[in-house]
């Protein structure tokens, strides 16, 4: 499995060092990414094995990722060569810079994933493309599986709230969600966090509204608008129940009608009550919002009221069956 048949060799290296363990960085073709690397499962009957089994669908994710050609970029990959690779430097002149000499296989501790969507997508275009890689020399075995518990257990992701912030100029919901939280005239600029990292004052997150807008924008009449008109849609929609309930609106600790549980039921209710206003005017008319709207002051929205049973989206689907009833 170590073993190479003949030696590859990879030019125009940079030799550095990481907290005294020698690394190498460059890049190399997919097809000799493959030939020279090779994963230790966890099942390894060396008890050295450290590596889940490959997921076929992220796989898959990658390659279809890799296909949209310039814009697919991704991180290097992690190996470990455990004192198989041999450096040369070109000249004494750049003493750091060079070409690899692989005798043996490099132990892949991270990127499996992207490597098995390389590969399909590699063999289905029959293509060859350039892959980073960052190569330590020699770590032993247990170092090994330190540095990959750390990277896939201490790493922390971006979170869902930002990674929707970071796609809103190419994905409509994730631009309306944004728009809702930093819009001075939308209901839930002084409540939303664009982050995702709640705070008092601020309990709905992007991902929240994110959610909230598939229940609420899905009825034929408010899909085919334009996200523009998506937008006004959904500010003139809370903006009114805002203006029906201003205390609740805003007391967060008091009232339930601010958290998630409750803004999804109001958005599966306001999908219908959207698609009746526009079906009966024509066009988005807000006064005609209001009308529905203002209903729901009937509702006990206390936290210590009949809604702090609500739980979940189920709970949601069952309490906009009540809120559709009363505003319709």
């Amino acid at each position: 499995m170590k073993s190479l048949p003949t030696q590859i060799v990879i030019e125009n290296v940079l030799q550095s060092k990481m907290r005294g363990k020698v690394a190498y960085q460059g890049a190399l073709s997919s097809s000799a990414a493959l030939n020279i690397s090779y994963v230790k499962p966890y099942n390894d009957p060396s008890n050295k094995g450290y590596q889940r089994p490959v997921d076929t669908k992220r796989c898959n994710d990658f390659a279809v990722y890799l296909s949209k050609g310039d814009d697919a970029l991704f991180t290097p990959i992690l190996l470990n060569a455990a004192g198989q690779w041999e450096f040369h430097s070109y000249d004494r002149i750049r003493p750091s810079f060079g070409r690899l000499i692989c005798k043996g296989k490099a132990s892949l501790m991270d990127g499996q994933h992207r490597l098995g969507g390389i590969e399909r997508y590699t063999q289905e275009t029959n293509s060859e493309i350039n892959i980073p890689f960052l190569t330590f020399h020699s770590l032993d075995e247990d170092e090994e599986i330190k540095l990959f518990d750390t990277i896939n257990t201490k790493a922390k992701g971006i979170g869902p709230s930002l990674s929707k912030y970071l796609r809103r100029d190419s994905d409509e919901l994730s631009w309306i969600a944004t728009e809702l939280l930093v819009r001075r005239d939308s209901p839930f600029y002084n409540i939303g966090s664009i982050i995702g990292k709640r705070t008092k004052g601020r309990h709905v997150t992007l991902q929240n509204l994110y959610r909230t807008l598939h229940f609420l924008i899905k009825e034929p009449s408010v899909v085919l608008a334009t996200k523009e008109e998506k937008l006004v849609l959904t500010i003139s929609y809370f903006d009114s129940i805002k203006a029906a309930l201003p205390s609740q609106w805003i007391d967060y600790q008091g009232y339930r009608l601010t958290h998630i549980v409750c803004l999804d039921a109001l958005s599966i209710a306001g999908s219908k009550v959207l698609n009746i206003c526009l079906s009966e005017s024509k066009k988005f008319d807000i006064k005609l919002i209001s009308k529905h709207t203002k209903k729901l002051a009937t509702i006990d929205w206390s936290t210590d009221g009949s809604l702090k049973y609500v739980k979940g989206l189920s709970g949601s689907r069952t309490l906009a069956e009540e809120l559709e009833e009363i505003m319709l």
